[in-house]
């Protein structure tokens, strides 16, 4: 499995780079690669990926959420095999820390071209830079989802507080 983590400070509170975040469907009104989301149930996800006339057809579970400070996933289904979480953390007044962490494990010689490190990185590193973009634009969150989300079973609203455990997964 290839890992790749890139972290980015952006100007607004904690609390609106994660409700932003949560708002699936609006990926695509920033994200270059992402050309539709769908929200099935709140911890499922399908995503349309692509670039030009290429597209990938995925679903993804959200394993765990927890408010203003973790969303973690995997992919369902043998290709374009991946984890990733992106985690929010205050630095400041106004100001948020948000890093990705994402692997991904390609299925074949083609994966590993299309799936290659170094693209994957460059591809994160761009798609949060026009994330900051666009909150920062906004300067407020355009909805919220602030439910938990525990492996992989949802909890609507928050009874208590719930300590984020950050999901194991090979490295490497």
């Amino acid at each position: 499995m290839s890992t790749v983590e890139e972290t980015i400070d952006i100007a607004v509170p904690v609390s609106t780079a994660y409700n932003q975040w949560t708002q699936f469907k609006s990926f695509p009104r920033f994200m270059t690669a992402v050309r539709s989301v769908e929200q099935i149930r709140p911890n499922l996800t399908r995503w349309v990926i692509g670039s030009g006339p290429l597209r990938y057809e995925f679903d993804a579970e959200i394993v765990e959420q927890v408010p203003d400070s973790l969303v973690a996933w995997r992919s369902l289904g043998r290709r374009f095999s991946h984890r990733g979480e992106v985690s929010f953390h205050p630095t400041a007044p106004g100001r948020t820390s948000v890093s990705v962490r994402i692997g991904v494990r390609p299925h074949g010689v083609t994966d590993l071209f299309a799936y290659a490190p170094g693209l994957t990185r460059r591809t994160v590193r761009a798609e949060l830079g026009h994330f900051k973009e666009f909150i920062e634009g906004l300067g407020q969150e355009g909805g919220a989802w602030r439910g938990t989300i525990r492996d992989g079973h949802v909890r609507p609203l928050e009874a208590e507080p719930v300590r984020s455990r950050v999901p194991h997964w090979p490295v490497g």
